[in-house]
């Protein structure tokens, strides 16, 4: 067996810890946008969790919204008490996820992050999330996600 990325070690590591009963899929190729994760899976692009990171004075904020959805951060920023959402860097995505755009998990990161899920993911059965890396993915339920995260839920679109 190859030994696994060590950003997927992290999470697998803490999925376990927090109780996560999803399985974990690595993939051939990295599947970096909702809709590659959704093709590679066979889901629709609803059922995938993307997890965007936003810069908030400095601060990272984590968004987990349907891969159907564009996140309004006008909305979500008034919503959640901020001036404003940025858009983060892919320095500041490493820095405070330890791991890479495109692979962003909602757990396993060196320190909290504040995150906030959309509500439209509860519309599918089984969601699927990054996994710390670009081409690994692990599947949950709404109702989990929401209890792995601590996540605030918040109308992303």
């Amino acid at each position: 067996m190859t030994s696994e990325h060590p950003a997927i070690a992290r999470f697998r590591e803490e999925h376990q810890r927090r109780g996560g009963t999803g399985r974990i899929v690595v993939l051939p190729d990295s599947v970096h946008t909702a809709a590659l994760a959704a093709e590679a899976l066979g889901c629709e692009v609803g059922a995938i969790a993307n997890s965007l990171v936003f810069d908030v004075g400095g601060s990272p904020v984590l968004i987990l919204t349907s891969g159907a959805h564009r996140v309004d951060t006008a909305k979500v920023a008034a919503a959640i008490g901020v001036d404003r959402l940025q858009r983060a860097t892919p320095e500041f995505v490493k820095q405070h996820t330890g791991q890479a755009i495109g692979g962003v998990s909602p757990i396993a990161h060196p320190a909290p992050v504040p995150t906030y899920l959309d509500p439209w993911l509860e519309r599918h059965p089984v969601v699927w999330a990054a996994a710390g890396h670009p081409a690994a993915v692990f599947s949950t339920t709404y109702d989990e996600l929401l209890a792995l995260t601590g996540a605030t839920v918040v109308e992303v679109a």
